[in-house]
């Protein structure tokens, strides 16, 4: 199994023949080294309903027939829009042709801003554990640090964790540090920073907060095989 990082935080998993996206944010992502039409995900799996996160979601889906995986509220607001979906909620797990997904806790927002100054309420923030061929990816979306974290990995035994480290919207260096050592994971790779100047950090300081040989950062289109 190949894990791909592309900046912010998007993450790509390729395995059993299946292309599986994560927070698809490519148009107007100035790290990523992804092109819309270039990328062709057979699952779609989002966090939440920020821009950032959803991203390109709606015309990857529509022109690759993508299987759209979300909170109930996200997925059905993306239904309306022709999307194909899998509505789920935190604390759910479901058994899909290429692997496991269950939704975990996430402390954050969820949320579309229209033109004309509304907000639409999207459902709960996530994260995610994606199980496959024995493997389990934790992608923790945006969230600030929690004492259930250690649940989750007690429960999940994490291979590999992608923790957001930006600060100011999720948890900064110092809290997911402590987040990785909650969760136990065997590699712990830094998302959600450099995107924008608010969210500006070294990801290698945070890299030397953890225990030698767990913290790896990934440069947009470096992987990991698992």
């Amino acid at each position: 199994m190949k894990v791909s990082y592309h900046g912010h935080s998007v993450v790509k998993i390729e395995a059993n023949g299946k292309t599986i996206l994560i927070d698809p944010f490519i148009s107007g992502n100035g790290l990523t080294d992804l092109k819309v039409n270039d990328i062709k995900p057979d699952v779609i799996i989002l966090t939440h309903g920020h821009g950032d996160h959803v991203g390109d979601t709606v015309e990857l889906a529509k022109n690759n027939d993508s299987l759209v995986i979300a909170n109930f509220e996200l997925s059905t607001y993306l239904s309306w829009q022709g999307v194909k979906t899998h509505g789920m909620h935190i604390g759910g797990a479901y058994e899909f042709d290429f692997g496991k997904v269950k939704l975990t806790p996430a402390f954050h927002g969820s949320g579309y801003v229209t033109e004309d100054k509304q907000i639409i309420y999207l459902g709960m923030p996530a994260g995610v554990l994606v199980t496959i061929d024995g493997k389990t990816i934790y992608h923790a979306g945006d969230t600030g640090l929690f004492s259930d974290m250690k649940l989750i990995g007690d429960r999940h035994p994490i291979d590999l964790a992608f923790l957001p480290i930006g600060d100011n919207f999720t948890m900064g260096p110092e809290d997911a540090a402590y987040a990785a050592g909650l969760l136990g994971a065997k590699q712990v790779v830094p998302i959600h920073f450099n995107t924008f100047p608010p969210i500006k950090q070294d990801p290698n300081r945070f890299v030397e907060m953890l225990p030698a040989g767990v913290g790896k950062v990934l440069q947009s289109g470096e992987s990991i095989e698992l």
